[in-house]
């Protein structure tokens, strides 16, 4: 992309300030102009500054949703490739961006050549693409995806989705302590 006589603009929006200035700088030495936010409200402020050819946006943004965002920045930049980048990765976090209208999610920690792969070349298959990524989930992410599902249907209501999982409340609590189980 650096050699681009244009650069491009990325407009970035994660709570997290390390992780943020970390791919904030990783950027800029690629040759994308990058613009900043840790909220909502700042990146709303940052779009009135520049027009973003990119955006990658947190799921979790303190007590918000980067999810809200997504119809927003769809309607107003209709071309903006956008990228809904979570720690908490479900399937069913990852339809709903996709049905808002982010092109593609993926789940952090993500180093910058990923997310630039799936910014740029979202509609197609990264070449070293391997047999692993075909052989399906494992019986513990299988669960993590269905406890993040239940407890998406229960607006984050963890006693309702420990009733409706028939489990202990505490039990469910320990469950989402853990970080996310990958495949």
């Amino acid at each position: 992309m650096t050699s681009n006589t244009t650069a491009k603009n990325i407009l970035l929006v994660d709570d997290d300030q390390g992780f943020l200035d970390a791919l904030s700088r990783s950027l800029t030495r690629r040759g994308y102009q990058v613009l900043a936010a840790n909220n909502i409200q700042a990146a709303r402020q940052q779009c009135e500054q520049m027009l973003p050819d990119y955006v990658v946006l947190d799921l979790k943004l303190d007590q918000e949703s980067g999810l809200t965002l997504i119809p927003e920045l769809r309607q107003r930049f209709p071309k903006v490739q956008m990228l809904m980048l979570t720690g908490y990765s479900s399937i069913a976090t990852a339809v709903e961006a996709i049905k808002l209208g982010a092109d593609n999610y993926l789940q952090k920690p993500a180093s910058t050549r990923e997310i630039l792969a799936a910014l740029v070349l979202h509609d197609t298959p990264p070449a070293n693409t391997s047999t692993d990524s075909m052989t399906p989930p494992s019986l513990d992410r299988l669960e993590w995806e269905h406890i993040q599902r239940v407890l998406g249907e229960n607006d984050g209501n963890i006693s309702a989705t420990a009733r409706a999982l028939g489990m202990h409340r505490r039990t469910l609590q320990r469950k989402l302590q853990k970080r996310p189980v990958k495949s």
